[in-house]
């Protein structure tokens, strides 16, 4: 066997740097348990091996690993303390005659049944690929096991690819074969079947950035070697991990003494933002009430009977709201109570706008008045109120804030209440901003990676609360995102209606796009119920009409909705020509917050192919608007019908921009990512759908970022 020469020095220098481990000085690990190493699939783990290790809890990963055997692309997401996913797409040599090489795409699953504790190893379930094509098919029982505060030791069985190298026998039965065509079904019969075969290795910490690694693997990459690839004649593979530091991770291997490889991991936990207490400028004190023996007409409540006080008052809250990126649609007063309906155009958090806004009521209000309500809005439709008494805001400025959430009482906001007065100028409202806009296209086996750049202008006209026109005008500038060749509606083999599968048509126009053209109502029949009605070019691909209606009380963890869409396929221009297919879709729908930062939801119904079945998701989201989640769609289509991937799933990821920047925001980045682009199950696009349109500033958000009512 011929080595290279990087491969001889790395065997000749790997043993004997370990037999000098023991002159290191001693290091501290806070979480022992927690993975300080990340292996070629993206989880913790070794090398190519597992380990009983997890991330920090809510931990988003991406990594990127490279050898002579494949390239793989994982992202990782820490569910729960004790549940990792992931997501990976990789590229693998031989497999397709015509490229030469396969993008496969694999979910995997783990789940850690005991902790690490005293003599007790920590011990992992986990299922690599166990959903899709099966290339990477394999599961895993594993122990990992703290020496000290350096040395880790890990001993598991695995089956499937971690059975084929060694195997002891199939203690569950026989493996039946995979079909590798399709995928994306649970491979229920394969799990923990065939031959297993028993892994370990070790870790050994040199100090607090370097990590030394050896393992034995059981993966003999038959299906690699079955497609004429070189592979590894031994198990025993060598490795390094340099931790830059909590985001940045570089790992370097050679597996069995001939295969060279480098992964690199890019980690970012939710909960730790650059800019902790964000950029933005502090908040207007409390200004204290002045006795009543020093202003006994702002105390008598008289002025309120003068009718300039008002007018005059509104308009320096207004002034003094919009400083601080609100809008005081409208307001009613009297001499003991101020009720403020303000819409925020600034901050993630609407907790942080109420603290605001209660500051600055106490710096303009006369000193009679002793009730706050604070009505938040989006839309025209009233969400919540928040009720203070001033003499708490005062009494508590220097206190947590949680010592003002015990007293303050969040509401159901009367969509019709008495008294309101608008405020002066605040419609008509005309917004409009030019940027760049970048779109971009994952998991295509000819183009894994493809993008478009160009310049956006939109443009949104509020005519009253609740009506609004919106647009976007786009001019592409470059990209590699667009069809093969000429645009021409695809024949389906399958009877199924092409209403997603030919996406990439609508991109690389030539001139100007209208991705989207609406006209939105929004209403509120009571206190509880909200509807939408949308109307125009809704997305890039359909036009049409869209209409909602949402129940969600205040305080309610479950909301209940439904919706109905009659739309029509846009022409591959993006412009005001349609093709000749239309579609009624609709769904019912019921959203359930689990508390602990789970969210849920079912949707029911007919979907833009006309087929019809269920749509469920799950999302965890964090105080500070960060949102991960994966949904799954399954339709009365058969599995040949919908094609690759025989049903429609993927991951959402929300990002707020405020997190990343420090400064103010409501903006975010992400969207769906799926494997696959397919017409089963595909949904419509719909701008300002109301669950998350309401849901942001009712009870559960609010308290949720009570921690910024001060800030």
């Amino acid at each position: 066997m011929t080595r290279s020469p990087l491969c001889r020095r790395l065997l000749g220098t790997a043993l004997p740097a370990a037999m000098l481990l023991g002159t290191a000085a001693p290091i501290a690990m806070a979480e022992p348990l927690i993975g300080s190493t990340v292996n070629t699939y993206g989880m913790p783990g070794l090398i190519d091996m597992p380990t009983a290790e997890v991330n920090p809890d809510g931990q988003l990963g991406v990594t990127t690993s490279y050898s002579d055997l494949s390239t793989r692309n994982t992202l990782t997401f820490q569910i729960t303390p004790r549940l990792t996913g992931a997501l990976r797409y990789s590229k693998m040599d031989g497999f397709d005659r015509r490229l030469g090489y396969v993008w496969d795409r694999s979910f995997d699953i783990r789940y850690q049944l005991l902790e690490e504790r005293g003599n007790i190893p920590a011990v992992a379930i986990g299922m690599q690929d166990f959903m899709g094509t099966g290339l990477y098919s394999a599961e895993y029982i594993v122990a990992t096991k703290s020496f000290g505060e350096r040395l880790r030791v890990t001993g598991g069985l695995g089956w499937g690819r971690l059975g084929s190298r060694g195997g002891i026998g199939a203690p569950f039965g026989h493996r039946p074969e995979l079909d590798y065509g399709e995928g994306g079904k649970p491979n229920f019969d394969q799990w923990f079947r065939g031959e297993a075969a028993f892994f370990g290795g070790l870790s050994y910490q040199f100090n607090d950035k370097l990590t030394l690694i050896a393992e034995y693997s059981s993966d003999a990459y038959k299906r690699e070697e079955e497609e004429g690839t070189n592979v590894p004649d031994n198990g025993v593979n060598l490795g390094f991990n340099y931790r830059f530091n909590e985001s940045y991770n570089l790992g370097g291997y050679v597996l069995g003494g001939e295969k060279v490889g480098l992964n690199f991991t890019i980690a970012m936990d939710p909960r730790k933002a650059p800019y902790p207490s964000g950029l933005e400028r502090a908040g207007a004190p409390v200004r204290p009430r002045p006795a009543p023996n020093a202003d006994p007409e702002g105390w008598s409540g008289n002025w309120a009977n003068d009718p300039t006080a008002q007018p005059a008052i509104q308009k320096a809250l207004a002034d003094s709201l919009a400083k601080e990126g609100q809008i005081l649609e409208s307001m009613s007063l009297n001499a003991n109570r101020a009720e403020l309906r303000i819409r925020n155009l600034r901050y993630s958090q609407q907790a942080e706008v109420i603290g605001r806004t209660a500051r600055i009521m106490t710096r303009a209000l006369p000193p009679s008045v002793e009730t706050f309500v604070i009505t938040s809005t989006e839309r025209g439709l009233a969400t919540s109120s928040v009720t203070l008494r001033r003499s708490d805001i005062e009494r508590l400025e220097n206190t947590p804030a949680t010592e003002i959430a015990k007293v303050a009482v969040v509401t159901d906001a009367d969509p019709r209440p008495y008294g309101l007065v608008a405020t002066e100028d605040a419609f008509p409202r005309f917004q409009w901003s030019l940027t760049p806009y970048m779109s971009t296209g994952l998991f295509d086996p000819d183009e894994p990676f493809s993008y478009e750049i160009g310049a956006s202008l939109n443009a949104r006209y509020e005519l009253m609360p609740g009506l609004l026109f919106t647009g976007t005008l786009r001019q592409r500038a470059f990209g590699n995102l667009g069809p093969e060749g000429d645009r021409v509606l695809p024949e389906s083999t399958s009877g199924v209606p092409i209403v997603r599968s030919d996406s990439r048509n609508y991109t690389d126009v030539s001139g100007p796009t209208i991705p989207r053209l609406t006209v939105a109502w929004y209403a509120q029949p009571s206190e509880t119920i909200y509807t939408r009605f949308t109307g125009g070019l809704l997305e890039r691909a359909y036009g049409g009409v869209s209409g909602e209606v949402l129940w969600k009380p205040n305080d309610s963890r479950l909301a209940l909705g439904a919706e109905v869409n009659r739309v029509r396929k846009r022409d591959y221009n993006v412009r005001f020509d349609f093709q000749d297919y239309e579609v009624t879709t609709g769904h019912i729908s019921a959203y359930y917050d689990f508390g602990n930062g789970f969210v849920g939801s079912a949707h029911a119904g007919r979907y833009l192919a006309g087929d019809e079945g269920v749509t469920l998701a799950l999302d965890r989201e964090f105080a500070n608007g960060w949102k991960v989640g994966a949904f799954v769609t399954k339709t009365n289509l058969s599995d040949e019908q919908y094609g690759e991937g025989s049903y429609d799933k993927g991951i959402t990821l929300s990002i707020p921009l405020s997190w990343a920047t420090g400064q103010p925001s409501k903006e975010t980045v992400g969207g769906n990512l799926r494997s696959l682009s397919r017409d089963g199950g595909s949904f419509l696009s719909v701008q300002g759908r109301l669950y998350d349109t309401v849901r942001e500033s009712q009870k559960g958000k609010i308290y949720e970022g009570w921690g910024r009512f001060w800030r």
